[in-house]
């Protein structure tokens, strides 16, 4: 009997604390950012260690987001979470749309030109201001626009494949 692993996302992280009720100021990686807070559990990691969190509010607060957890109910408390990771479980994540995407999901799919060159394997993703950029590395290390379409001309999820149209001298 084999064991299903669990996926891990990481949501954002515990950036500062936010006036003297034990809020949070949150460094959210989601789109748009405030969706962490829909989230009504959180595992915070920290140090080696995992502990879960009921969250009792959350909301946008300039360019980020503050959230309140269940038991933290003072600075001094909220202090002891700073940089502390979010991270959800992948199957919580609701379904991707039609042409959407998670990074978790396309990590460590291969990548091939149209001509069935292997490139390597999608070790990250990188958020750049025009488009985003698979980080592929193979027999060497590749930054490839993700660019649906025009470079990306198929993503393949159940195959583990990503067919780009991209010279491999590039």
């Amino acid at each position: 009997m084999s064991a299903t692993l669990k996926k891990w996302v990481t949501l954002g992280r515990i950036s500062g604390v936010f006036g003297v009720k034990g809020w949070l100021k949150v460094q959210s990686y989601t789109e748009p950012r405030d969706n962490i807070a829909r989230f009504g559990v959180w595992t915070l990691r920290s140090n080696g260690a995992e502990r879960l969190f009921e969250v009792e509010d959350g909301q946008g607060h300039g360019g980020s987001v503050i959230a309140k957890l269940r038991g933290i109910d003072d600075p001094d408390r909220a202090r002891e979470l700073l940089g502390a990771e979010i991270v959800v479980e992948r199957e919580r994540l609701p379904e991707a749309g039609a042409g959407e995407f998670y990074w978790t999901d396309l990590e460590g799919l291969e990548v091939r030109t149209t001509a069935g060159l292997s490139l390597g394997r999608v070790e990250q993703l990188l958020a750049t201001g025009a488009n985003d950029v698979l980080v592929v590395r193979g027999t060497a290390e590749r930054l490839i626009p993700f660019i649906v379409g025009q470079v990306v001309k198929q993503v393949d999820l159940a195959a583990g494949l990503i067919v780009v149209d991209w010279s491999p001298d590039d």
